[in-house]
């Protein structure tokens, strides 16, 4: 077949070269031209090159790349599939929802009853309006895929590769490989663990730090606070901490607006900043301006706005948001991003964050640029490592604790440490009140300093979910009992209430053996996506044969364009969306 395309491309090229020779002839020689136009010979050279380029462009996208689009956002936020861009009337911040479910697997319109007219904003939580009256939904990523990848090399774990599903071999589909063949796959506690043959103990599949990157979620970014629900009661989520000192001179003061933080370095003794994850429900927003309940702290979950897309006639039943879009499953796995400006010559910056209680610090000694990484309990675990980070400056400082380890970036670049940071497995299965203010910035022995633009991620969770209906329901379900209906403020309760917790001790796991020539694959949606973890419910297996491979993603080479320019009300069609143009990792 492969041949067949070939022989079929070059004579196309060819009848195409003969036919723009035969169009060259007599006119561009006529009478009084030859003086102002390129002579004949010239003319023809550019034409064969045209054609050359056609042809060569036509080989590459049946050998070498082809391109795809992405119907549904089972890869969100990597890849995007049908969805809306909107942006929070209350907090400014711009994100995505899906709207796959407006239209069906042909791509035909489904009807009004289908369109997506509400979803909630990832920072504030306000509901916002999405209803197609106001916002116009847009296709999906445009990707090109290099179809030869593979002929070469071996697939590698977090590829995001395109394949035939397994159960209709004329559907393409994209997910991450996230197994490899002979291995046996275990998802537990939103991580991916593997058993290599040979091997009798399973160990948990790190994300390289470019994969760890590319795969981290927002959860809050402090450039979005809105200073008016502070003045309404509602409290900023960056705080100072409590300490031993009974001296809060020297403390962490706030911007006017929230948005940055300065201390004065006074004290020699640490002081902290620490994010709590106070995150309104929709009936706070129904009460908001009124007197309520003071909020209390909730676990970070892998909540998705993506997902939160509510389509006419489900918002006609309730308004508010379904709790399988509200994220059930605890993520230990955060990271803090900010940019440190250094005022004294010295003192001390920590970056802590915490997981099941175990508090994982970074320590940036100002004078000196030193940076160490410790994990409190185990006295063995010291990684130090020179950074950029001396003396006053201005620095973009990037903290992560992901698959058991800890990873630093300074302005961009990741810092290499003297040992390996990752670390043994702690047993943390079970969030610990400590989980509850779970990122910290401290400045120590005498740094004065002021910290902005700071943000909260988390890693992927996969949902162990194996042949089920939906991977959206929770991995245990404590929500779902006769006596505390399913809501909103269950939910709310639930993970701001550590009595509770017991119930992460219990979480289920799912195990996939693969043979030789078999992968798992699953989405980075994990709550919508239709991956290797559900194809045994449509009666098929939960690998794909390497045969099934087409190739390996490359990049996004067209997003859904624009209609004006960004920034401007000046109209513009189609005019290129470059910031969503990158390569896909």
């Amino acid at each position: 077949m492969a041949s067949k395309k070939i022989l079929d491309t070059k004579r196309v090229g060819v009848e195409r070269s003969s036919g723009f020779r035969g169009c060259q002839g007599g006119g561009l020689k006529a009478e009084g031209l030859s003086k102002h136009l390129p002579s004949a010979a010239a003319v023809r050279e550019i034409v064969e090159s045209v054609v050359i380029a056609f042809v060569l462009a036509f080989l590459f996208r049946t050998f070498e790349a082809e391109a795809f689009v992405i119907p549904t956002g089972s890869m969100a936020p990597t890849l995007m599939g049908r969805h809306k861009d909107l942006r929070c009337p209350n907090c400014g911040f711009s994100f995505q929802v899906s709207a796959s479910d407006e239209v069906s697997s042909t791509g035909s319109y489904r009807g009004p009853g289908f369109d997506v007219v509400s979803c909630t904003c990832p920072m504030c939580r306000y509901p916002v309006d999405a209803s197609p009256e106001k916002h116009r939904s847009f296709k999906g990523d445009r990707i090109l895929v290099n179809k030869f990848a593979y002929q070469f090399s071996e697939p590698r774990r977090w590829d995001v590769a395109v394949f035939k599903y397994p159960g209709a071999a004329a559907t393409n589909y994209i997910k991450r490989i996230v197994g490899l063949p002979g291995e046996t796959v275990r998802i537990y506690h939103g991580d991916i663990y593997v058993r290599r043959p040979g091997d009798t103990d399973f160990q948990i599949a790190r994300k390289p730090p470019e994969k760890v990157l590319a795969m981290l979620q927002p959860v809050y970014d402090n450039d979005y606070v809105v200073p008016e629900m502070i003045q309404q009661g509602w409290p900023p989520r960056w705080q100072n901490w409590p300490n031993s000192s009974e001296n809060w001179r020297g403390g962490w003061q706030p911007s006017e607006d929230f948005r940055s933080y300065w201390t004065d370095g006074s004290l020699d003794e640490p002081v902290w900043l620490r994010y709590q994850h106070l995150v309104p429900t929709y009936q706070d927003w129904q009460r908001m301006g009124r007197t309520v309940p003071a909020p209390k702290p909730q676990l970070i979950s892998d909540f998705a706005a993506y997902n939160t897309n509510r389509d006419r006639s489900s918002y006609r039943h309730h308004p508010g948001p379904e709790i399988e879009n509200l994220g059930l499953h605890w993520v230990g796995d955060l990271a803090v991003q900010c940019e440190l400006q250094v005022h004294s010559p010295g003192g001390r910056v920590i970056l802590e964050l915490v997981e099941a209680g175990w508090r994982m610090q970074c320590h940036l000694e100002l004078a000196s640029g030193l940076a160490q990484l410790r994990i409190d309990g185990l006295s063995n675990f010291q990684p130090q490592a020179k950074t950029p980070v001396c003396g006053p400056g201005t620095y973009r400082l990037l903290f992560a604790n992901i698959d058991d380890q800890l990873l630093l970036w300074v302005g961009g670049r990741l810092v290499q440490f003297d040992v390996p940071t990752s670390y043994p497995p702690l047993e943390n299965r079970r969030p610990q009140e400590a989980d509850l203010a779970p990122v910290g910035i401290a400045a120590a022995n005498g740094a004065a300093v002021t910290v902005r633009h700071l943000k909260v991620f988390r890693d992927v969770y996969y949902i162990a979910e194996r042949g089920q209906t939906s991977a959206a329901i929770s991995d245990f379900e404590p929500f779902r009992t006769p006596y505390q209906p399913a809501t909103p403020e269950r939910v709310a309760q639930f993970l701001s209430s550590p009595q509770e917790w017991d119930a992460f001790l219990y979480l289920r796991q799912v195990e996939f053996q693969l043979d030789n020539d078999q992968f798992l694959v699953l989405g980075d949606n994990s709550p919508r996506s239709r991956d290797s973890r559900l194809w045994e419910q449509d009666g098929f297996e939960y690998y794909v044969s390497r045969n099934l491979l087409l190739g390996k993603a490359l990049l996004i080479y067209w997003p859904h364009a624009w209609d004006r320019i960004p920034g401007t009300n000046i109209p513009f069609p189609l005019f290129p969306n470059f910031s969503r143009m990158k390569l896909i990792r």
